[in-house]
């Protein structure tokens, strides 16, 4: 069996979420390819474990940039050529275009897979969402033999649409293991390198700098806790526009930009609680790992958090500064440990070992 997997991008997307999923499949002895953009800074980092072959498709992620005429084309030759059983996609664009590029493909029998890691449209969402991004998911649901939700808001929505198939997913999955024990010498290490104070308590976001993740709401915050210290992990395009926003509000030196991390479960470990103020989400990867890790999570209301933290009296609404200094207020003051519990508990439902399972049973009910 040959399958390929299609992405906007390769270190921020596949090598971020899709390895373990390659891993499975050759060790059930398929041949793997992956498709996406080489987004390293350094070409030559760009190396994909379990990936048979690799192409390199100049996908642009705004999806109206004319260079994504070429993507579809040099797709397309990619899917006609490679003679796959299954192509599954990811992303927006990639998931568009890799649906049109699959047409002649499904017509010779192969499977199109598609991953909505959160639909565009939902609950609140701008109406520009619903005129653009709807009617267009619609339609190549047509093309999609089986579509695969990972939360229970887009799989209610998703029901209505003309897949082949619609199933459900409970997100791509996190290794528990790697997160859930903690080493207290770890800690005391990065606070040190950090130049954090021991005793200081730190607040903690993970994840790319953009508009959606929202991360300025917490910098608006921040000197409300003048105590406090915020470490942000990642990158993304709004750097700058949050370094700016720190040096206006004078707390530079209580706020630490730690870059794009490996060893981020060594961040979770020294950190006391973990923000995540997104306006949209679709299954958090970075705060089921901070759940897993048996941090206090304070989080925006939307319909991925909603599944990971329902019930939950830590969530707050991502337009509001005033919640969410009452929200970290209550994680500070008060014995959260039983919503601590609650949360790894409930985490063992999104643990990769199953999502593996599951997905490794969608695939071999499709080729069946």
């Amino acid at each position: 069996m040959r399958i390929l997997y299609v992405a906007t991008v390769v270190k921020t997307h596949i090598m971020e979420f899709h390895i373990p999923y390659l891993q499975m499949l050759k060790e059930m002895g398929w041949d793997t390819a992956v498709a996406a953009r080489n987004d390293y800074e350094n070409p030559e980092d760009c190396k994909i474990p379990y990936c048979d072959e690799y192409y390199d498709i100049p996908f642009e992620r705004n999806p109206f940039k004319p260079g994504n005429n070429k993507a579809y084309k040099a797709l397309k030759k990619v899917i006609d050529e490679g003679n796959f059983d299954i192509i599954h996609c990811h992303t927006p664009v990639g998931a568009v275009l890799g649906r049109l590029a699959a047409k002649d493909a499904r017509k010779k029998g192969a499977k199109v897979f598609y991953t909505a890691h959160g639909f565009h449209f939902y609950k609140g969402a701008p109406a520009v969402n619903w005129m653009f991004y709807y009617p267009v998911e619609r339609f190549l649901a047509r093309k999609t033999d089986v579509l695969v939700t990972i939360t229970t808001e887009d799989y209610k929505r998703a029901e209505k649409f003309k897949a082949g198939k619609v199933v459900y997913s409970p997100g791509v999955g996190v290794n528990t293991e790697r997160f859930i024990h903690g080493d207290d010498s770890g800690r005391e290490r990065l606070r040190n390198e950090l130049g954090i104070p021991s005793d200081a308590t730190v607040f903690l976001s993970v994840g790319e700098f953009t508009a959606n993740k929202n991360q300025c709401l917490m910098l608006e915050v921040l000197p409300s806790f003048p105590d406090a210290y915020y470490v942000l992990c990642g990158r993304g395009e709004l750097m700058d526009q949050l370094k700016l926003r720190v040096n206006n509000l004078s707390i530079s030196d209580r706020t630490i930009f730690a870059g794009y991390r490996n060893d981020v479960e060594d961040f979770y470990n020294m950190a006391d609680i973990f923000v995540f103020p997104s306006y949209r989400e679709g299954l958090p990867v970075a705060l089921m790992e901070a759940m897993a890790s048996g941090l206090i999570c304070v989080a925006s209301r939307n319909r991925g958090t909603n599944d990971l933290m329902a019930g939950s009296g830590l969530l707050f609404s991502a337009k509001s500064a005033g919640e969410l200094r009452e929200k970290l207020q209550i994680a500070i003051s008060e014995d959260c440990s039983a919503e601590v519990r609650r949360n790894k508990e409930h985490l063992k439902e999104f643990d990769l070992k199953n999502t593996l399972a599951l997905m490794r049973g969608f695939y071999e009910d499709a080729i069946r």
